[in-house]
């Protein structure tokens, strides 16, 4: 037996296999830049990217988000989020006040040294996104678009079909 017909492999059509490579580099691509923001936002504000991305989304919302749309938003769990708030509150970033019209809701805002602490990431993300990403010029960076939106929007096309 050939060593390219070993029992249990996987024989995909060549489009199906060509599809799974882009699928591995999309992924292997994104996780790289993922680990080194996360990593460039631990060193500089000794912060996570979990953590930042909360802060993130109580940014957008002034007037605060209750737990369980702050765990729609950042798609984990109530417990992931109630230990990042909790950390959040303690350090005097963000405060946890009851919802004025529905008093069993508890709302979490940044305050404001939680939105300068912010701000100051933000700006240094911001930089470092385009560092890692400054290989691309305009042309192909609004390509690349063009291509991620028309998958992002066949992906979704597909799920209603299956639902």
């Amino acid at each position: 037996m050939s060593p390219d017909r070993r029992p249990g492999r996987l024989d995909h059509p060549p489009e199906t296999a060509a599809r799974l490579r882009l699928w591995l580099r999309l992924l292997a691509t994104t996780t790289r830049i993922e680990r080194e923001l996360a990593r460039r936002l631990r060193r500089r504000f000794g912060c996570s990217l979990a953590r930042f991305d909360l802060m993130a989304q109580l940014e957008r919302e002034p007037q605060g988000l209750t737990m369980s749309r702050l765990s729609e938003r950042l798609m984990v769990t109530n417990g992931n989020v109630t230990g990042l708030v909790r950390r959040l509150v303690e350090d005097g970033l963000a405060v946890r006040e009851t919802d004025p019209t529905d008093r069993r809701l508890q709302r979490v805002r940044l305050t404001e040294r939680g939105r300068e602490r912010f701000y100051e990431m933000a700006r240094a993300h911001a930089a470092w996104v385009d560092e890692l990403l400054g290989g691309l010029d305009a042309e192909a960076r609004d390509e690349l678009m063009g291509l991620l939106e028309r998958l992002g929007g066949r992906a979704l096309e597909d799920l209603r079909h299956v639902a």
